[in-house]
């Protein structure tokens, strides 16, 4: 049963969350804390939820990041639960760290650093020393160089531009660009037809994909012999799009040049070639705060009126309001769905105000507002429907 108009609603926190975040679900509606029993939402950055005893009052997930690899998302939807990102939130800081990548591979800072941290301060000659073994480091400038991009979403968009003010090539390649990815990458960026297009033809590969099945080892053994001799290979997106096995051989075959990444692992630790951080892509204080801000604003705004942005499982839905009563409505898309759920409201004699409903995928959600309250009788009909997955009542005293 939904809780009476106005109760607060508790939300669980399972990471430490941006405080600037968290105020855009104030107290006076909200009770957030880490040992919540029946949370109606949780909040989470990195924490592993596939091992939870997810709880049946959770009606929706706010991922404080862009990946959703830790989240049960096709469970949640089977639940009718949405999953919340925060798509770009964190972008301007992997693009930093990716030209940090460039730069540290380029210049040989890693053994640079290395070299002189092993140098003991209390010999005599270290001055000698220095200018001995800095010939061992000598590196090269971006400019002139390609730089390929596989994925051209904001993070790649934003690499590309950086990269082209720095003197750069860009060649780049994504078959799903959006139509606001290919407006705001810049003219400059040359359209490449293959992720091999792309290996084939540049001096440093900058990975930036989601971690799905076909992008699982997406640059494998057989794609690594592509790449130009001495080139360098970034990933920071997911581990699993690379192959280590297959970056290791091409690194001790002298193949790749690098490769620099935001994944360390027992295999990678160590190799010379390798430039392994521990996944710092997101970690600034300003993408912290941005992605918390973002995704408990869009949490509040489903909670307290169903409207769904950048949920990675449901079809983007809002919807003004322009009555008291709302019903959202998540069900399987299969036909006649609608047609239900207007008879089942005509038959309880409401009169339907206005009506929004999508569809992605497998998923189809619905919002409407209706001209009268709505009883516990009539949601639980709706809920019975064969195929509705959740039904979720919004009175707003507000409106």
């Amino acid at each position: 049963m939904a809780k009476p108009p106005g109760a607060r609603l508790n939300i669980l926190v399972l990471n430490q969350i941006s405080a600037n975040g968290l105020k855009r679900l104030p107290a006076e509606r909200y009770n957030i804390g880490k040992d919540i029993a029946a949370p109606d939402a949780v909040l989470v950055r990195s924490a592993d939820m596939h091992a939870l005893d997810i709880a049946a009052s959770v009606q929706a997930i706010a991922r404080a990041g862009a990946g959703t690899n830790n989240i049960p998302v096709a469970a949640m939807s089977a639940r009718g639960v949405p999953v919340f990102n925060a798509p770009g939130a964190n972008a301007n800081a992997v693009k930093e760290l990716v030209l940090t990548g460039m730069l540290l591979a380029a210049r040989n800072i890693a053994p640079a650093l290395r070299f002189v941290g092993g140098l003991d301060p209390a010999m005599a000659d270290m001055e000698k020393a220095v200018e001995d073994g800095k010939k061992n480091f000598a590196g090269f400038e971006l400019a002139g160089h390609t730089l390929g991009i596989v994925g051209l979403g904001k993070v790649g968009c934003l690499v590309a531009d950086a990269a082209i003010k720095l003197g750069m090539n860009v060649l780049g390649y994504d078959p799903d660009i959006t139509v606001d990815a290919a407006w705001s990458l810049p003219a400059q960026v040359k359209k490449a037809a293959s992720v091999e297009d792309v290996l084939k033809n540049a001096d440093f590969v900058t990975l930036h994909v989601p971690l799905v099945a076909a992008t699982r080892d997406l640059v494998n053994a057989d794609k690594l012999k592509l790449m130009r001799p001495g080139a360098v290979l970034l990933n920071f997106s997911r581990e699993g799009v690379v192959s280590h096995s297959a970056v290791l051989t091409a690194l001790d075959a002298k193949k790749l040049g690098g490769y620099v990444c935001d994944f360390p692992s027992a295999a990678l630790n160590h190799h010379a070639g390798v430039i392994a951080l521990p996944h710092l892509g997101a970690s600034t204080r300003e993408a912290e705060e941005n992605c918390a801000i973002m995704v408990a604003e869009q949490l509040r705004d489903y909670l307290e009126h169903g409207n769904v942005v950048n949920a990675v499982n449901f079809p983007a839905v809002t919807m003004a309001r322009e009555s008291a009563y709302r019903l959202a409505i998540a069900n399987a898309n299969v036909p006649n769905m609608l047609g239900q759920i207007s008879t089942a409201m005509a038959q309880a004699g409401l009169n339907i105000h206005n009506m929004v409903n999508k569809s992605r995928g497998d998923m189809a959600y619905t919002l409407v507002d209706v001209e009268s309250p709505v009883s516990e009788v009539v949601l639980e009909h709706l809920r019975a429907i064969d195929g509705v997955l959740a039904v979720r009542y919004l009175p707003d005293s507000g409106v």
